[in-house]
């Protein structure tokens, strides 16, 4: 018996689908049809999938082709399974040619010309409203939106705006966007989206203008040092039914919402001690410190809660900047710690103990790409990771795709009160 395997995603399954099964089948007596899991397509980075896994499987099952199907779980299974149901020949589409041309070791490779004028892709760029992004910016870089921004269907970067037309056209020419302003109302007039990425000072200031012009926000943390205008800012957008939504990437990363489920399921007991730290030293401004300090309080927030007993902190500062913080935070009998290094350095780690095991991050991991997990009956150390281009953004910018589809202002990955908490401390550091 000749067996035949080809993989897809299958999304907004059509004729074109139909057609590569028909003809994969032809080249033998038995189809194998791996369906890419949710998890694998979201680690290489392909965000806009509209169907669910379920419905994917279903589809590719009701053509009556197929003998079997499999879910494509991650890089570098074809090998495992081109080897576990001794496969004969790999079929896939023509726009993946030479793309596998290594398999060709393992059994025959079939590229098939795909059907004209119809895919997935096309489907969803129909069916998707369009949303332009502009980014409103006093310095060049544009942190890495306009990349990732692409990979989410409906949504481009066309346009920058900054009070510095030589910095608005300098954006515009370095990465290739349709128009850079010095008008904000012109500037408005292009976008449905603005991503605010300015000095701190400046943040409450554009986001009101933002709303008041009736766009959706994404912007940098803090949005302010003030905790009254944080609540302020929060209402306006509700009122507005306008969606205001924090860069803080880190929450809406899979293994990052993984390690969360698995704290909070109790894994590893109660957690008895947290202790969240960073440093960068990759720009030296007076504001560095309090996004440092805002993104390693929000880890502290989603894993222990907002309902804290009390907190305490210590600065060291030189020349009016604060060069080292930390931040203890007391609940009941346990307790978190976290320390920012703004000119002096700290490991970048996120511990979480537990009465049961602890759970590490290491290295960067506000982008969340993997952690660690050991058990205290001294079991084998086990790693989680997902691998992902890029530093997150996607996954932001999908929220905000949900968000918009299911008429919803209102983030349940971040909170209100998780984003006012953040503030609320921060006020109170940035006073001492």
């Amino acid at each position: 018996m000749k067996k035949v395997i080809t993989y897809g995603t299958f999304d907004l399954f059509h004729k074109g689908h139909y057609n590569i099964l028909k003809r994969a089948k032809e080249y033998g007596d038995y189809l194998i049809v791996g369906v890419t899991g949710d998890s694998y397509d979201i680690g290489r980075g392909k965000l806009s999938v509209k169907d669910s896994l379920a419905t994917r499987i279903e589809n590719v099952k009701k053509t009556g082709l197929v003998d079997e199907i499999i879910v494509e779980e991650y890089l570098g299974q074809k090998i495992s399974d081109i080897i576990k149901y001794d496969i004969d020949t790999f079929v896939i589409g023509d726009d993946w040619k030479g793309k596998f041309d290594h398999l060709s070791r393992y059994c025959e490779m079939v590229y098939l010309e795909r059907t004209k004028n119809i895919s997935s892709t096309k489907l969803r760029e129909e069916n998707f409203t369009k949303y332009n992004i502009g980014i409103i910016t006093d310095q060049t870089d544009d942190n890495q939106i306009v990349k990732e921004a692409k990979l989410v269907s409906g949504f481009e970067v066309t346009s920058v705006y900054s009070e510095d037309m030589k910095c608005a056209e300098k954006m515009q020419e370095k990465y290739g966007l349709e128009a850079s302003y010095n008008d904000l109302n012109s500037f408005y007039e292009d976008v449905q989206v603005v991503y605010i990425r300015t000095a701190l000072d400046k943040r409450y200031e554009m986001i009101i203008k933002s709303l008041d012009a009736g766009k959706h926000v994404i912007c940098d943390v803090p949005f302010t040092l003030d905790a009254q205008k944080q609540v302020e800012l929060a209402q306006m957008a509700v009122d507005k039914n306008l969606i205001l939504i924090n860069n803080i990437k880190l929450v809406y990363i899979q293994v990052f919402i993984q390690l969360l489920w698995m704290v909070q399921s109790g894994l590893i007991g109660d957690v008895i001690r947290l202790e969240c730290s960073v440093s960068k030293k990759d720009r030296n401004v007076p504001y560095l410190f309090y996004e440092l300090m805002a993104m390693s309080i929000c880890p502290i927030l989603k894993i222990m809660g907002n309902n804290y007993d009390d907190f305490n902190f210590k600065l060291i500062r030189k020349n009016n900047i604060v060069e080292f913080g930390t931040v203890n935070l007391k609940y009941g009998d346990a307790e978190a710690v976290i320390n920012v290094g703004n000119t002096i350095r700290v490991d970048n780690k996120i511990e979480i103990i537990g009465t049961e095991g602890t759970i590490t991050m290491r290295d960067n991991w506000w982008r969340a790409n993997y952690f660690e997990l050991e058990k205290i009956d001294g079991s084998e150390k086990q790693v989680y990771n997902v691998n992902f281009e890029g530093n997150g953004f996607k996954f932001l910018i999908r929220e905000l795709l949900q968000m918009l589809q299911n008429d919803r202002v209102v983030s349940k990955t971040l909170s209100i009160e998780e984003a006012g908490r953040i503030v609320k401390i921060l006020q109170a550091v940035s006073q001492a």
